[in-house]
């Protein structure tokens, strides 16, 4: 081909990528910056605003990636460190430069990000977006919505939804009080093994025969309970709980489940047809004063349900923590139990900006008239905050409870409702490391519609609807 008429076709092509230029619909922007060497980009739907700053205040007993808080025009907002949350080597600073920080909105609540740096915003075909790879940055591929090519350069589109905002259902849902009662729960201990640990003298002859033979009623009473629902709609219900809600059926809660369905198909239903079936469903499954500041009479039947332990220190892991409404009053109940021992609770969340925001949290004004007051300590500006050593006893961390967790042994396992939102494989795995961590003489506390596993030996002590599981 002649020179002259390679100049005309390389100008016929110029023109025409010009011309398919104008005509793309740009349904799609993102900020783009960077972490390390690598391209970042966020959904701008997300992007609030852009801002350098340097000086925050530190909060303690936070994640190490949690910088502190930011009064951003009279608003205090957290600051994560992107890079320290994804493991990103941080540069050094020199002097008194700024950081590079994006203010995001997510599930309205405002929060900002450190990164390395800003770049611009970039729009483009939503339809380019390509579904990730776990070869494109050094992020775990469920924090990627996809990665795309704009201006000759390669972004990973983080997925800032998931990074930052819980997927638990727990945390949207009614919680009205339950209104099932368990079955009689076959304990593993001996009848003298049972009435020792509360005080009594072992029943004998005719009575032992009768707690003997009530026990042994229960699952004839689970048979009676299958027996009486439509397995094929009971099967799809369960899997349809699973898809919307993300909650798996296991021995864990299936007297529940079956109990729940019964009453679910009396009252005409027998299908879960969506989410809102799901949440309907699941309404009346979680436990007392899940999500919610404690009253006063779920206090003291935990505080009657924990042992006597004369421990210098108590150690409490708390997984699926949530908003730390439940850690900071499970911490007031153990230091109201063991007031001469050093209280530590580990809580711990997979919902990063609520886990993060935790040590945060502002107190309502009518806890200080409730059992809550001997804990709480008035501010200057009027407002309440926990005292100093419940504050101090939290240590709130961002961790999946499935993955391997560096604890020390523990007196308490408190996980009330994070059972069932696990599947049936990663249940064995975490009840497992529950009964690995805890002491000789520790207990685990789960929801009150759960039961351990099948698969474990452990005992039971009971208060009302709450039970204690201890190493038999």
């Amino acid at each position: 081909m002649k020179a002259e008429d390679q100049v005309v076709v390389q100008t016929q092509v110029a023109e025409k990528e010009q011309e398919e230029d104008k005509n793309t619909v740009i349904d799609f922007k993102m900020v783009t910056f960077s972490l390390g060497d690598k391209d970042y980009s966020l959904d701008i739907m997300h992007v609030k605003e852009i801002v350098k700053a340097d000086r925050f205040t530190f909060v303690p007993n936070t994640m190490a990636f949690v910088r502190g808080v930011y009064n951003l025009r009279g608003e205090i907002i957290p600051i994560l460190d992107l890079r320290l949350f994804f493991g990103v080597e941080i540069p050094p600073k020199h002097g008194k430069k700024l950081e590079n920080i994006i203010i995001l909105a997510v599930d309205d609540q405002k929060f900002g990000v450190i990164v390395d740096k800003i770049d611009k915003v970039v729009g483009i075909q939503k339809s380019t977006i390509q579904p990730p790879h776990p070869l494109f940055g050094d992020i775990n591929i469920k924090y990627i919505d996809g990665v795309v090519e704009a201006n000759k350069r390669l972004y990973v589109l983080l997925d800032i939804t998931r990074i930052f905002s819980g997927k638990d259902a727990m945390e949207n849902v009614p919680r009205p009080q339950a209104t099932y009662t368990p079955p009689e729960r076959t304990v593993t201990k001996t009848a003298a093994a049972s009435a020792a640990t509360e005080g009594k003298a072992p029943s004998s002859g005719l009575a032992a025969k009768a707690e003997n033979l009530k026990a042994a009623e229960a699952p004839k009473a689970a048979e009676k309970l299958k027996s009486d629902v439509d397995e094929g709609a009971y099967n799809f219900a369960v899997e349809s709980l699973a898809n919307y809600k993300k909650f798996y059926v296991t021995s864990v809660n299936e007297s529940w489940v079956r109990h729940r369905f019964s009453e679910w198909s009396k009252a005409g239903k027998t299908q879960i047809q969506n989410e809102a079936d799901a949440e309907e469903f699941l309404s009346t499954f979680w436990s007392t004063c899940t999500g919610k500041w404690w009253t006063k009479d779920f206090a003291e039947s935990l505080e009657k349900l924990l042992p006597d332990n004369a421990a210098k220190q108590i150690i409490v892991w708390n997984p699926g923590c949530g908003k730390g409404t439940e850690s900071y009053s499970l911490a007031c109940v153990l230091a109201k139990r063991y007031p001469k021992a050093k209280i530590r609770v580990y809580a711990q969340d997979v919902d990063l900006l609520t886990v993060s925001n935790a040590a945060m949290m502002s107190i309502p004004a009518e806890l200080a008239d409730d059992w809550y007051s001997s804990y709480l300590t008035k501010k200057a500006n009027g407002e309440y905050t926990f005292n100093q050593d419940i504050k101090d006893s939290i240590m709130f961390e961002y961790h999946d409870c499935k993955n391997t967790n560096a604890l020390p042994m523990v007196d308490i396992v408190f996980a009330r409702d994070v059972v069932s939102m696990l599947d049936e494989a990663s249940q064995n795995t975490v009840v497992a490391d529950f009964q690995e961590k805890m002491k000789g003489n520790g207990i685990a506390i789960l929801g009150e519609n759960e039961t351990m596993p099948a698969s474990f030996n452990f005992g039971e002590n009971t208060v009302g609807a709450l039970v204690a599981y201890n190493k038999d």
